[in-house]
């Protein structure tokens, strides 16, 4: 085919298929088809915008808050999700919770309202006082905002088995915003409680432990934290209670020293003005000292600090001790048992008064429950020695536990005994620190323990040397500079009752009572060798 010029244009021949403009002909249709259904559509936007300007009835029964600036006093009782019962069936109540999920459905949304553990399903409705605007408002109410609401408590027919308060739904009447979240969030918190079988069988997405730790503020919000976090406040209060009601004084020790507690490398220097100063690895002197001043049985609660370059599943840079000191009469053995005894009431007490925090965290991370004795078992250190060479370890008999000889004694009295917790006493000399008292039938072994939960060291303890002489030649032994540590020698001089005493870490009780299997999920923002955020 030829085209002709004609006035300048290119015109095909007569020759040329018309193909092409037919093609260029329903192209314009379809474009003139496609801004007639837009006008359309923005007439149907504008009409109904119109509609709703004028329809919405319900307008002053939901919407953004203001920022809250305390502007006002309102005497309004906001009902907790827990209390939630169908005792309160048909009560109007107010609630403040988050959106944990929404579901539109039609001229309905279902919400699942969330107050730290416990959450509630709530239905908003097209109805008498809930317009379609309304419906919609409540639909795009970013997930984690927390809202006001108020409704109706209405019993159900058929048990709302992914709620807590499983019994009961809120109808709502209004909902107001009092602080919006993002929409985007670092992740979700249902991915965050799955199981990881489910995760692992059903390729369902769970969210890795440095995601957590990275937004640990929305990760601390799921229900297992909640759970974890709130028995770890009761591992605390349960062992204030149990050593007040022995007659023990709490005392508060300084964090910053002169000279490393435990001697050896591990322990932190901070500048301290001109000079450099430690954080303290335990509050051992100090406990000590309070005990040659007369305070005869004292313990205290605070952070301790180990400058170990260990990144395993129980090691923290900075964890909570929770500490013991006390003078005994005649034998160490009088200070084991007033230890094992605060161990056993913190077990029973989280048994009996945390059992649906211990239920939620087994829901994620499944775990036998701890077993325990009474009166607490107690092997000698040459027994377990025996048990491991039989189990067919091979070791020596001044040797120290490794962290798998651990774990598999801790399994071999499992099974002999059947308990999750016990007291290995009598421990080799040479594998103690300077201040710990020699055995006086054989000075290879010494007047020393450790405390096991389900084949883990959870306390280290000892009676310490009141001598000044003996612990000046035991310091020296372990090469420590004795003018560093004078003031701590010092306090032996006076006169010293003989005393002992141990030290538990906080985190790792409350990981090996749950059976969980890293030291992080119980510590609320851990510190490690890689972490020092957030």
């Amino acid at each position: 085919a030829t085209s002709v010029l004609v006035n300048g244009c290119a015109r095909r021949s007569a020759e040329e298929p018309l193909a092409q403009s037919k093609k260029a002909l329903k192209k314009q249709q379809k474009e003139a088809e496609k801004a007639a259904k837009k006008a359309d559509k923005q007439a149907k936007l504008a009409a109904e915008q119109q509609t709703t300007d004028e329809e919405d009835f319900a307008k002053d029964r939901y919407g953004l808050s203001p920022m809250l600036q305390s502007q006002q006093k309102l005497d309004r009782v906001l009902v907790r999700v827990q209390d939630l019962t169908p005792k309160k069936a048909d009560q109007l109540v107010w609630v403040r919770a988050r959106i944990h999920t929404s579901r539109a459905k039609g001229k309905q949304c279902f919400l699942v309202l969330r107050q730290q553990q416990f959450n509630v399903q709530a239905l908003v409705a097209v109805g008498d006082c809930t317009s379609k605007q309304m419906v919609k408002f409540a639909a795009n109410i970013s997930k984690e905002s927390i809202v006001d609401v108020e409704g109706v408590v209405r019993n159900v027919d058929q048990k709302i088995e992914s709620c807590s308060q499983q019994d009961v739904e809120l109808h709502l009447q209004r909902i107001f915003v009092i602080s919006q979240a993002e929409p985007r969030l670092p992740l979700q918190l249902e991915d965050a409680v799955r199981p990881e079988v489910e995760g692992d069988e059903e390729g369902r997405a769970t969210v890795n432990q440095d995601t957590r730790l990275d937004n640990r503020v929305i990760d601390l919000r799921t229900t297992t934290s909640q759970a974890i976090f709130r028995l770890q406040s009761g591992v605390c209060q349960l062992f204030r209670d149990t050593l007040i009601n022995k007659g023990f004084v709490e005392i508060q020790t300084p964090k910053i020293i002169s000279a490393a507690s435990e001697g050896g490398a591990n322990v932190f220097t901070v500048s301290y003005f001109k000079t450099s100063a430690y954080l303290a690895q335990s509050p051992q002197l100090y406990k000590q000292m309070c005990i040659c001043a007369d305070f005869d049985q004292v313990f205290c609660i605070g952070p301790v600090f180990r400058a170990e370059d260990s990144n395993t599943h129980r090691h923290l840079t900075e964890f909570v001790g929770l500490d013991i000191e006390m003078a005994f009469n005649y034998h160490y053995h009088e200070v084991v048992d007033q230890i094992t005894d605060t161990l056993v009431q913190i077990f029973k007490g989280l048994r009996d008064r945390f059992q649906t925090e211990i239920q939620t965290v087994n829901k994620q991370y499944p775990s036998e429950p701890f077993k325990f004795l009474e009166p607490t078992l107690r092997l000698e250190y040459k027994e377990a020695v025996a048990m491991l060479k039989e189990a067919g370890v091979e070791m020596g008999d001044e040797e120290d536990l490794s962290t798998p000889n651990e774990k598999l004694l801790g399994r071999l009295v499992k099974e002999k005994y059947d308990t999750d917790f016990y007291v290995l006493d009598k421990y080799p000399l040479a594998v103690r620190p300077f201040y710990t008292m020699p055995d006086p039938n054989n000075p290879k072994y010494s007047n020393s323990y450790d405390m096991f939960m389900r084949g883990e060291e959870i306390l280290s303890g000892a009676q310490r040397i009141h001598d000044p002489q003996l612990l000046s030649e035991r310091a020296l032994h372990h090469n420590i500079d004795l003018e560093k540590i004078k003031a701590y020698i010092d306090s032996f001089r006076y006169g010293a009752p003989p005393h002992a005493g141990g030290g538990i870490g906080l985190e790792r009780v409350t990981m090996l009572y749950l059976g969980l299997h890293n030291v992080r999920q119980t510590s609320m923002f851990p510190r490690d060798p890689k972490r020092l955020t957030p």
